[in-house]
């Protein structure tokens, strides 16, 4: 029997794909990535089933839709792709510094090793002097940890464990807001830290008073984290090859949602179900390497049916299987992928979506009665019954999944992780 492929999870916090240059962009903005892609498996039509992390993300690690999460219940979920994985006897590793996915969310579950970059992590005296340090001798208030931290952190943890299939999961926070990246390629100048976090805090409290310079340079600060976090991850790739961990691995390449600029009257992203927040780009090289362009609709749901399915690992889950050993697996041109979310501030209802790639359906539905409060079309077909019907199963059994959550069942956070979250404009 062949041994079990090592499993690359790559995930981006908030890429929009049309910001790709593989996937149109104007300006060359991943060129590490679209070298990765041109000799994997292209998804040119992926979405992500919501648009914002504490829903968005869940499903990448499990293959189970929003609903089964709402309100930080990651930890009530069973059998995550990490767990199912270490089950298997895979050594799993995770790495990133975005507070919503940290441990006091139950997203350590499964993982041999797990960092989240929060000082609780470590020797709380010397974690209280290294935060000191940062705050008042560095003037260094970071709110995440950029890729270049994750990277050596990775490879050390790779480093030191015993042969046998890995599960590494790495998620990047560097194209998330407050956009301040360490080289400009497109904005004209180059904002301080306070400067970014200022402009950032404008546009999700008040976006009606960003003028169009200040989106104009939104809109290119974003495009600099994006490339220089291409060329981290294109490092990073190398360093796998380096070490013999690339050519015969599963490697995932996506983003957990996307952003909006100024569309609709709103910036970062907002609690709504719209093609900039959704489409998102996806590259699967499977083991062993594959070249393919699917044009297809598919979901980041799929990632976890199709990591568990190539390492030979038993999961019976609501996303599909998207990608075989070589790549050619044939997906339907037809297929609908859903997305949902819950309102900022109305508890009585759900937003929920549909699209077949073309035409994208938008319902807002009553928690209660399921019944349809606001609709909203877009795309080519007006009035897509095709996707009506499907978007009311949807709805129906994502409803009934929600009276399955335990509400009582909440995280302790930490002052730390409250402030990393208002400062990331979570709260």
């Amino acid at each position: 029997m062949a041994e079990p492929p090592d499993i690359i999870l790559l995930s981006v916090d908030a890429l929009r794909a049309d910001h790709v240059s593989g996937l149109g962009y104007d300006r060359e903005t991943t060129p590490a990535l679209d070298a990765f892609a041109d000799a994997a498996v292209r998804y040119t039509d992926a979405y992500a089933p919501s648009s914002h992390t504490r829903e968005a993300a869940p499903p990448l690690l499990t293959g189970r839709w929003p609903e089964a999460f709402v309100g930080n219940n990651f930890q009530q979920v069973p059998d995550t792709l990490p767990s199912r994985l270490a089950d298997s006897g895979y050594q799993t590793g995770a790495f990133h510094s975005n507070p919503y996915l940290s441990r006091a969310y139950g997203y350590d579950d499964g993982f041999d090793a797990f960092d989240d970059d929060l000082y609780l992590a470590r020797n709380r005296f010397l974690a209280l002097a290294q935060k000191a340090l940062d705050k008042y001798v560095f003037n260094r208030g970071e709110y995440y940890a950029r890729a270049e931290k994750i990277h050596q952190r990775a490879l050390s943890w790779l480093d030191g464990i015993d042969d046998g299939p890995v599960f590494l999961w790495n998620h990047y926070m560097d194209v998330h807001g407050p956009y301040h990246a360490p080289e400009t390629h497109y904005a004209d100048r180059s904002l301080s830290a306070g400067e970014a976090e200022t402009l950032y805090r404008k546009a999700w409290e008040r976006p009606e008073d960003i003028t169009d310079e200040e989106q104009q340079l939104l809109i290119d600060s974003y495009d600099d984290e994006i490339r220089c976090l291409d060329a981290e991850i294109g490092a990073f790739l190398d360093a796998l090859d380096d070490r013999g961990r690339l050519d015969d691995a599963l490697v995932v390449i996506t983003a957990d949602h996307g952003e909006v600029f100024g569309e609709y009257g709103q910036y970062t992203h907002p609690r709504q179900l719209r093609t900039e927040l959704l489409h998102v780009p996806l590259v699967l090289s499977p083991p062993g390497g594959a070249e393919a362009t699917v044009t297809a609709p598919v979901s980041t749901i799929d990632v976890a049916p199709t990591a568990s399915a190539l390492a030979g690992v038993d999961a019976d889950l609501p996303g599909a299987v998207i990608a075989d050993t070589d790549g050619s697996l044939s997906l339907s041109e037809d297929r609908h992928v859903f997305a949902s979310v819950a309102p900022e501030d109305d508890e009585t209802r759900r937003r929920f979506a549909v699209t077949d790639g073309e035409t994208l359906l938008r319902q807002e539905r009553d928690l209660d009665t399921n019944d349809i409060l606001e609709e909203t079309v877009s795309g080519t077909d007006e009035s897509p019954s095709a996707l009506r019907d499907s978007l009311a199963a949807f709805a129906h059994d994502r409803l009934a999944e929600l009276g399955r959550i335990d509400p009582a069942a909440q995280p302790e956070t930490t002052d730390e992780i409250e402030s990393r979250l208002e400062a990331l404009g979570y709260k």
